[in-house]
């Protein structure tokens, strides 16, 4: 297994995206069935196609992904879906883009970052907990429990930076 750090990095770089998708699907069907949690064909296919590649993708990119396969094309069976992946913890909702990545470290305890590049599109999640920690400590001194957060950061990734340099 890659720490979430390596695993950031790796979002943005060549690697053997196979193994770590493979990686990450077989880790989120054994996190379902230990809670026993249904991953049916439809869920299961929505995490496959949001592991394909390492970026977010909307509701309805989703949807029209189903429908082509033959899993119907009314938006409740995307939305469905990928409600049921994000209450497990096996994707996350990236609200700035509204749209929707898969977890990459599902059934660990970890508060997620993600970096978005407005070039590529690409998204990688990283390791957050300073920056909930910080969190945490603010919103104690307000009165307020924090129950779920996520970071989210707009720029370029180092591909995308060196293209912009070189051009």
């Amino acid at each position: 297994m890659t720490d979430a750090k390596e695993g950031a990095a790796l979002a943005f770089a060549e690697h053997d995206h196979g193994h770590c998708a493979g990686d990450v699907l077989a880790r989120a069907e054994a996190l379902a069935d230990e809670r026993g949690a249904r991953l049916t064909p439809v869920r299961r296919r929505v995490l496959e196609i949001l592991l394909e590649a390492h970026r977010a993708m909307g509701a309805y990119e989703v949807l029209d992904r189903l429908a082509a396969e033959g899993f119907g094309n009314k938006p409740p069976v995307a939305y469905r879906a990928l409600e049921f992946l994000v209450e497990q913890g096996l994707a996350h909702r990236i609200r700035r883009l509204n749209a929707f990545a898969a977890c990459m470290h599902p059934g660990e305890a970890h508060a997620p970052a993600f970096f978005i590049c407005t070039a590529c599109g690409g998204v990688a999640e990283a390791p957050a907990e300073a920056v909930r920690a910080a969190m945490e400590t603010a919103a104690r001194a307000a009165g307020f429990t924090i129950e779920r957060m996520n970071a989210e950061a707009v720029g370029l990734c180092s591909a995308c930076a060196e293209a912009a340099r070189c051009s």
